[in-house]
């Protein structure tokens, strides 16, 4: 998503390279939370717009906080709705995996060994299935930690909880993949 209507060239420079920045890591972020591509797509590009229409005057030192914390209320919306509507057609929907080939690099390279293939494709399974098992709000500070490497304070913004919350959800998040990996593959987190 680029901005074409910032009133300086150096400003629209900036904020592409901020929403280049998180594209993929938001897109993670939603996909993770949502299990479907469109609709992480949908949640991504959603989020960049309201984000760059309402904040982009806030200085660039708040952007990362704010979009993740818009990112987190778009993927909140979105399930609220799908609640909603299976309520209303009484429907549920099918639970999906997530396809873990449409995940970067999740398919290895032809210089790869097929044993370190195979051993690199079971450990990524692994990690994405122990993501999903942990709670919502557990797997989002997570990876809002870990992945996108947001302080403490930014992550409380960016979830809307108090900082005390967020390392609460982090502890437990760690304790819980560290269970889960170590058992299985002898991994250390």
């Amino acid at each position: 998503m680029t901005v074409s209507n910032a009133k300086e060239p150096q400003f629209a420079q900036n904020m592409d390279v901020f929403l280049q920045s998180v594209e993929l890591k938001a897109y993670r972020m939603a996909l993770f939370a949502v299990s479907e591509h469109a609709d992480a797509l949908d949640i991504v590009q959603d989020s960049m717009f309201k984000f760059v229409s309402n904040y982009a005057e806030k200085p660039s030192e708040q952007w990362k906080p704010l979009f993740y914390r818009i990112l987190q209320n778009k993927i909140r919306d979105w399930h609220r709705h799908q609640k909603v509507r299976s309520i209303v057609l009484f429907w549920k929907q099918d639970e999906e995996s997530v396809d873990i080939s449409e995940l970067p690099g999740a398919n290895p390279s032809a210089e790869e060994q097929p044993e370190t293939a195979l051993d690199k494709n079971q450990l990524q399974d692994s990690v994405i299935q122990a993501l999903w098992g942990l709670p919502e709000k557990q797997r989002q500070c997570f990876l809002l930690r870990s992945w996108e490497g947001c302080s403490v304070a930014d992550t409380a913004i960016a979830m809307g909880c108090s900082q005390g919350s967020v390392k609460t959800h982090y502890f437990r998040a760690v304790n819980k993949l560290r269970d889960l990996l170590g058992a299985v593959h002898d991994i250390k987190i």
